[in-house]
């Protein structure tokens, strides 16, 4: 396997601000995998991430610029790290987890001790580094054999069922039986409300931004625009009143604003990022929304990752939440031992991101839908290439209700070409997009 990257600083159009910090710059990884098969025939795979350094790697004692450059020499060092391991090496790439958990341990360890950092690296940092690629070999296995990826999760392409991975109660299991074949025709997005978005032109201090950038500067605007219907709102977690208004505040615009479109759905989900001190503020702020606002209460999906993400540490029983709403549980899981923590702990479903592994987020899903267990499809504000894997993963799957999709609003022009490709993808109409269907396409579901 041959290697190669590149990283891309690239500004974002607005902030983004979230539970643990704004981002308006951030560096993008792309990688690119040559790969041999059985046969002596060669493909290139690509894989692309935003290294969301205040996501994974938060710190009050590590400044964000060391902690950006920490973390570009993870991903860039986990590639080739990765490619020596395989060398020679003929395997489906779902059956190298294990291999690949081992690697990133042993490289968090060695870079947390090369920079004498006063915090380990934390696995989910790793996990977004080695993503690109992860899914660079996922696609360059496709684009080999000449199919498309996510037909390629059967047992035509391996004689190694789950259990080699997930344990014997998936013996005579393929991740096959858990993918949706064929892949759904379209797929609701979800629009991001971040704490410093607008909602309506009457706000004091509204941004103009589509005089600037042609992009709408209010909710009220991208609802008008592109009839998105499902909305995450992203909240404090600290301060009750403003989450309970906000949440309130956000249905109604919606409703209203979806009224005069001459549509009645639409549904929300939130997120505080973790700054929830406990399950108890949840159900707080849950039973307080149900009073103030009892139709965006009815049209709440579920909260996500509401509590702190160690699990271990914490373990606070999430079922009282969950008697309201699901709770979906995001940053805590790194590992498929974390995913079955979660669900001794109440959690309802977990959140997939295409920045935590492919390889991961099949398994996850295989043992998720095995157990009866929701899960979504979110997000880290995907472009070009990332875009295209999430929404192929939420297309072969059957997440709770769509997936996230807010590279649109805070970097519209970064879209590495795709755009022109694939405009039924990269176009939000009536809350939707539509999934590429072309023939000849392999792998993961992009070119080049």
């Amino acid at each position: 396997m041959e290697t190669e990257h590149r990283f891309e600083e690239i500004p974002f159009l607005t902030p983004l601000k979230f539970g643990t910090g704004t981002i308006e710059t951030i560096t993008c990884l792309n990688v690119r995998v040559r790969v041999e098969n059985r046969r002596g025939k060669w493909a290139d795979g690509i894989g692309q991430v935003l290294l969301s350094v205040i996501w994974a790697f938060p710190s009050q004692a590590i400044s964000l610029e060391k902690r950006d450059h920490v973390l570009r020499q993870l991903g860039e060092e986990y590639g080739p790290h990765l490619s020596r391991v395989l060398q020679d090496e003929y395997i489906h790439p779902l059956y190298t987890y294990h291999t690949q958990q081992e690697l990133l341990y042993e490289l968090e360890a060695k870079i947390t001790a090369v920079h004498s950092l006063p915090e380990p690296v934390p696995h989910l940092a790793g996990l977004m580094c080695s993503s690109p690629w992860d899914a660079a070999i996922h696609d360059a296995f496709g684009k080999v054999n000449e199919v498309s990826t996510w037909a390629a999760y059967g047992p035509e392409f391996t004689s190694m069922d789950l259990s080699g991975v997930l344990g014997d109660d998936f013996s005579g299991q393929w991740l096959s039986n858990y993918l949706r074949y064929p892949p759904a025709a379209s797929l609701p997005v979800f629009h991001l409300v971040g704490g410093a978005d607008h909602l309506t032109a009457h706000e004091e201090g509204v941004s103009r931004l589509r005089e600037s950038s042609g992009i709408p500067g209010t909710l009220q605007e991208w609802i008008r625009q592109d009839g998105v219907y499902c909305l995450k709102v992203k909240l404090t977690g600290t301060d009750l009143d403003w989450d309970v208004e906000r949440t309130a505040d956000v249905g109604k615009v919606a409703k209203e604003t979806l009224d005069e479109l001459g549509r009645k759905d639409y549904f929300l989900s939130v997120d505080s990022n973790e700054m929830h001190e406990s399950p108890d503020v949840v159900v707080e702020y849950l039973l307080r929304l149900k009073e103030k606002a009892p139709e965006a209460y009815a049209r709440l999906l579920y909260v996500e990752q509401p509590t702190a993400r160690d699990l271990t540490a914490q373990r606070f029983d999430m079922r009282e939440v969950a008697k309201l709403k699901p709770v979906v549980v995001d940053e805590s899981v790194t590992s498929l031992e974390q995913l079955d923590l979660a669900r001794e702990l109440g959690w309802s479903g977990i959140a997939l991101k295409t920045c935590k592994g492919q390889t991961a987020s099949l398994l996850y899903i295989a043992k998720a839908a095995a157990a009866g267990f929701n899960y979504t499809v979110q997000d880290l504000t995907n472009p070009g290439y990332a875009l295209i894997h999430s929404a192929m993963l939420a297309a072969h799957s059957q997440p709770l209700m769509g997936f996230e999709y807010n590279s649109r609003q805070y970097l519209p022009d970064y879209a590495c070409g795709l755009d022109v490709e694939f405009p039924e993808l990269f176009k939000v109409k009536d809350g939707r997009i539509a999934v590429p269907k072309r023939d000849g396409l392999t792998g993961l579901g992009y070119s080049g």
